[in-house]
């Protein structure tokens, strides 16, 4: 599937956009590169709208339209931003030294798929109906684990050698 910035008007998915840094005037800006813009995977839309010709396959695509419509993803280099809600009003932003665990479930024959990111406070974070969801996930998990192990000191200088366990 191809992103939904794709589209004429929008801008590349994949192209490096420039984040003022706030609070810090004269600073310059933050390069950040986008992985994926976009909605939700079409199929799961086309999935749902065919499950609506039974009763029991309405509440499905109800929900498959109300996230084709309102939820977007954007996945940056620097972090992951969900909007989504009632109109799209609700906005969760992410960075990747924030997030513990990486899980997913495919879906539509493995289409498409379910995310959840589990954060380093126990919340998580569900993205649904992810498009290409193996690559962003692979994705994500190496940025993770670039930026957790930015933070950790890999030095040991000054530091008593561990002693062996006595036999």
């Amino acid at each position: 599937m191809t992103p939904a910035s794709a589209e004429p008007g929008k801008a590349p998915a994949s192209g490096t956009t420039a984040t003022p840094i706030a609070g810090l005037p004269g600073k310059g800006k933050i390069e950040e590169t986008v992985i994926y813009e976009g909605g939700p995977a079409k199929g799961d839309l086309i999935f749902g709208l065919v499950l609506a010709i039974t009763l029991v396959g309405i509440p499905l695509a109800v929900g498959a339209i109300v996230r084709a419509l309102w939820l977007r993803y954007r996945i940056t280099s620097r972090r992951i931003e969900v909007n989504g809600g009632w109109l799209g009003r609700d906005r969760s932003q992410v960075v990747y030294s924030q997030i513990r665990e990486v899980r997913s479930v495919p879906r539509g024959f493995g289409a498409w798929g379910d995310m959840v990111l589990v954060l380093n406070d126990g919340s998580k974070l569900e993205m649904r109906s992810v498009p290409r969801f193996r690559e962003i996930e692979a994705t994500i998990e190496e940025l993770r684990q670039a930026r957790t192990s930015k933070g950790v000191s890999k030095s040991t200088s000054g530091f008593a050698k561990p002693e062996a366990p006595a036999a």
